[in-house]
């Protein structure tokens, strides 16, 4: 296993048994995410904030890993993340919503570029709309 899979495997972790200090460690201070949610997300602390934000509307989430690929300084994982919404829900305005209380399963993957040990780049893609069609947040003919 090479540095950019055991990097990887630390913040799937770090994410699933929420810990923002180790999620800050493993990003470089200038590292930029790209996320169907929010965007492009510049900088080490404000990457920290989105996983604060989605670890806090998910504390129990789980992630199930069904491929993990490594080549040279990048990590691969496709995988399904799944748990239960019961913290507040931000919205891109900056509004949040009420916990639904409901779960969810969707599929995902993410990409990781790392160099000296941190993140350097961090791609994750998931299906938006069904994510917020599984919290029960779409009008009935979206969902």
């Amino acid at each position: 296993m090479g540095e950019a899979r055991e990097v990887m495997d630390r913040l799937t972790e770090a994410v699933t048994h929420p810990d923002l200090k180790v999620i800050a460690d493993l990003y470089a201070q200038d590292a930029v995410a790209i996320t169907p949610d929010e965007g492009e997300i510049r900088g080490r602390d404000n990457i920290v904030e989105y996983w604060r934000q989605m670890t806090e509307m998910v504390p129990d989430g789980t992630f199930e890993t069904l491929h993990a690929y490594e080549s040279g300084d990048t990590a691969i994982d496709e995988g399904v993340f799944s748990g239960r919404n019961t913290g507040p829900i931000r919205l891109p305005t900056g509004e949040t919503l009420p916990a639904t209380q409901k779960e969810f399963r969707v599929r995902g993957v993410d990409i990781a570029t790392v160099q000296d040990g941190q993140i350097v780049d961090y791609r994750l893609y998931f299906d938006e709309m069904e994510f917020l069609g599984q919290l029960g947040l779409l009008p009935d003919e979206a969902a």
